[in-house]
């Protein structure tokens, strides 16, 4: 099994990288939303990865988070979500929409992914939402592996060009966290998956604290 792959990428194509790992080039297919936020050919790269195995074909899939790999994990094991129907719900939603979506039971949202009819989209809330918050509260700042460490070269002198800065990565799993504190007061994952779903939607910048509040308004009890 190929779990991760490190190297600098050779060639982007609309629906997969090239990526050279010391002299061997794996193709690796990517979701939209991944292929967007890749670097061009030449730089370093580093992708978690899936391989599908079947009698005629061997294809590999790459996400830039753990995190997105389980997701793409989850949505495979529904029955009719095949690889290229998981990268186009991901593409369309990101991980931390598709656990969005699942937990508030909005199927319409799947649907939106192309080539995911309301039948399939049905099915994978149906059968995830069970499931899904335990992939919720890895949270959507789970590790990103790191690009292959540069060969060292030699070069002659060149004007030196800023780096690009690295984008920065939460200090804390806040979704996971409330999910964990509202599990320890007694709450079904399902239910508590929901109201942090919920929440977040209404209100995307709430820290830990506030996003435990307002999940525990939506989950107290209507008159």
């Amino acid at each position: 099994m190929i779990g991760k792959i490190s190297g600098r990428i050779d060639f982007k194509a609309l629906d997969h990288v090239l990526i050279d790992v010391r002299g061997v080039g794996y193709i690796v297919y990517c979701s939209d939303r991944t292929l967007a936020t890749l670097p061009g050919p030449g730089e370093a790269v580093a992708l978690y990865t899936d391989l599908v195995v079947r009698e005629d074909l061997l294809q590999l899939f790459g996400f830039p988070t753990m995190v997105e790999k389980e997701w793409h994990r989850l949505l495979t094991s529904v029955q009719g979500v095949g690889a290229k129907a998981s990268l186009a719900i991901l593409g369309a939603l990101g991980p931390d929409g598709v656990g969005r979506a699942i937990a508030l039971g909005d199927w319409g949202a799947v649907k939106a992914a192309k080539g995911v009819g309301p039948k399939i989209a049905q099915r994978v809330v149906a059968e995830l939402k069970d499931k899904a918050p335990a992939v919720m509260a890895m949270g959507g700042g789970a590790a990103t592996p790191d690009p292959l460490p540069d060969e060292p070269v030699i070069e002659t002198p060149t004007p030196q060009r800023a780096a690009p800065k690295a984008p920065a990565r939460p200090a804390a799993n806040v979704q996971g966290d409330a999910l964990s504190a509202l599990a320890n007061l007694g709450y079904q994952p399902s239910e508590a998956a929901a109201a942090v779903a919920r929440a977040l939607t209404d209100e995307p910048e709430l820290d830990m604290s506030g996003l435990i509040r307002a999940a525990l308004r939506l989950l107290a009890p209507k008159d």
